[in-house]
């Protein structure tokens, strides 16, 4: 069996999202929820932010506004991805573009989802946070880079340690879920 490398740093544009607890139904509205398939949830992530009633898009969201259109990373604030457990939130995040949201604090079951889906959720200091918001936030569009084998992130002038727990570095890393790890397993659940 062969394992899905996923990189071991993760490298882009970040883009500010400072709201502090923000749901699942937020990130991916319960209307787009009609899907048998994981496919087409894109257009649904973050839709209330990112559109109108009518659907035009909402210049003053940053996910629309230059550099950040193009955001691989978000900047995140307390609490994020809190509410139901939904998994379409991350499989909508994740068709976006989105590789890693760095925070203080994420829900629990967003998570595991995360990480069974290879979206790297770093946790950093509140300080870090600010000092990573403050970065995002310029114009110029920085890149940020996340190195998950040392767990650190580098930004600018800004080198921080984040925390993951180890199941999950090892997960991000090896582009694994629980699943493919019980297969290794294969030939003793047969036995």
């Amino acid at each position: 069996m062969k394992d899905k490398q996923m990189k071991k740093t993760i490298k882009g544009i970040a883009a500010p999202l400072s709201l502090a607890n923000v749901d699942t139904d937020v990130i991916m509205p319960k209307r787009f929820l009609i899907t048998i398939t994981r496919e087409g949830l894109a257009d649904g992530t973050f839709a209330d932010l990112r559109f109108d009633n009518e659907g035009e898009v909402r210049p003053d969201f940053i996910l629309n506004k230059q550099p950040w259109t193009t955001a691989n990373i978000l900047v995140v604030g307390d609490n994020f991805g809190c509410g139901s457990s939904r998994e379409h939130a991350v499989w909508g995040m994740r068709q976006l573009g989105i590789d890693a949201c760095i925070g203080t604090s994420f829900a629990g079951i967003f998570y595991d989802n995360a990480r069974k889906n290879g979206l790297a959720l770093p946790v950093v200091s509140s300080e870090t946070r600010g000092d990573l918001l403050q970065f995002a936030s310029d114009a110029n569009g920085g890149e940020i880079s996340i190195d998950l084998e040392t767990r650190t992130i580098t930004a600018g002038d800004v080198k921080a340690p984040f925390e993951m727990d180890d199941a999950t570095q090892t997960a991000l890393i090896r582009g694994r879920d629980d699943t493919m790890d019980s297969l290794e397993y294969v030939d003793a659940i047969r036995a």
